[in-house]
């Protein structure tokens, strides 16, 4: 106790290691440091998520963070609850801890509302976006490259002879969905009026549930292969079919997206687009660490290239019974 006296009370001959422990620990507890004692590197930072259902999410949190730890940082993880803790309420409680800075995952500063962003644009906040959810142009992006993504499933789709693809996004207005489905209405090659993809097109929430009802209505066009945005959407995709007593990969083929933990060892092994979680994490710490270190960027987006995964739900296509 007296130690930790001398430390808050600033006193000299303080070890630096005996200062940081003790430092820490209020951290860890929760509790504030005096204010002599915070800056922005001690300072926490916050990782935003949608939620922790989807895998992938969990997977860029870890990247993430482990990269925070060796830069000495703290992370607070931050995910919208069920009784209604937004993005707004955690951005208002990282402020009030002297945040160091902020990573968006699968979101993005608009969603706490038009207050809090200006607010965290205001102090200069540091912040990185990764997989933004809506364009912010000027703010450090990191994303996996959504269009060679969809040209990598179309294309292999089309080697193993399917003409008839659908397409299952995520709701309307979500850029990497939208994205996805600019290069998928680019290999169509149709003209500026013909609408007839529309209805090869899902827009549903990102959950398996809403994979399924599209694959049902999807069944209803004949379509031969799937792309989902989601490897969720995916897995319910392929569950609609079964029920309906359609084979996959004999009759219908399913490409998923992110290559989740287990999607190897599913019924079938899910064929999918692999998201560079590593690299993407290690490239949001350091466009976090620039910015706190005073450096400007310039507000690019980063893409990195994704890899498809070929297992077994795909396969050459056959006409269904």
């Amino acid at each position: 106790m007296a130690t930790v006296r001398r430390v808050l009370g600033d006193k000299p001959g303080i070890a630096p290691s005996t200062k940081a422990a003790v430092l820490t620990a209020l951290d860890v507890f929760g509790l504030d440091r005096p204010a002599r004692f915070r800056t922005a590197q001690d300072g926490l930072v916050g990782l935003v998520v949608p939620d922790l259902q989807n895998p992938i999410f969990p997977a860029l949190v870890e990247a993430v963070s482990i990269g925070l730890v060796k830069l000495g940082l703290m992370t607070a993880l931050c995910t919208r609850t069920a009784d209604g803790v937004s993005e707004a309420n955690y951005i208002a409680l990282l402020l009030r801890r002297e945040v160091a800075g902020i990573v968006f995952i699968g979101g993005s500063y608009a969603d706490a509302g038009p207050e809090y962003g200006k607010e965290l644009r205001d102090r200069e906040i540091p912040m990185v976006l990764i997989n933004a959810a809506d364009e912010n142009p000027g703010v450090a992006r990191v994303s996996v490259d959504d269009e060679a993504a969809a040209e990598q499933s179309l294309l292999h789709l089309a080697s193993l002879g399917h003409e008839r693809i659908g397409l299952i996004l995520g709701p309307e207005g979500h850029v990497p969905s939208a994205r996805k489905l600019g290069a998928y209405v680019r290999h169509l090659r149709t003209s500026p009026d013909d609408q007839s993809w529309r209805d090869l097109v899902a827009h549903v929430p990102f959950s398996m549930e809403g994979g399924g009802a599209a694959m049902t209505r999807l069944l209803a066009q004949g379509v031969t292969g799937v792309v989902c945005a989601s490897d969720a959407l995916a897995l319910g995709a392929i569950r609609a079919a079964r029920r309906r007593g359609v084979s996959v990969p004999g009759n219908v083929s399913v490409i998923g997206f992110d290559d989740s933990a287990y999607m190897s060892v599913v019924e079938a092994p899910l064929t999918t687009i692999r998201q560079p979680v590593r690299a993407m994490g290690a490239a949001a710490v350091k466009l976090l660490d620039a910015q706190i270190n005073g450096q400007v960027l310039p507000g690019e987006e980063l893409l990195l290239e994704p890899e498809l995964i070929v297992r077994g739900s795909t396969g050459p296509r056959h006409p269904r019974a």
